[in-house]
């Protein structure tokens, strides 16, 4: 089973990286963005073939390592 997290920052949150690609952005002529927000995917290849026990063992290792919880949101996504 493969896993897909993705990690972003929570709302409220400075984003300086966001910034700088909002900028950025403006700067090489693509007008209308008012602002980015950036963040991490990380994709995983699991042993385990119980989407259940797959999806508790993902947010396990979102809550102790992947994602700093004060700051950051994450979402799983599961494939077989």
């Amino acid at each position: 089973m493969k896993a897909r997290v993705t990690v972003t920052l929570k709302p409220g949150v400075l984003d300086p990286q966001g910034q700088a690609i909002a900028q950025a952005l403006g700067a090489l002529g693509f007008e209308g963005v008012e602002a980015a927000r950036q963040g991490k995917v990380i994709e995983l290849d699991l042993a385990e073939t119980d989407a259940a026990r797959a999806e508790a063992a993902v947010r396990a290792m979102c809550e102790k390592l992947l994602a700093n919880t004060v700051i950051e949101t994450y979402a799983v996504e599961l494939r077989p």
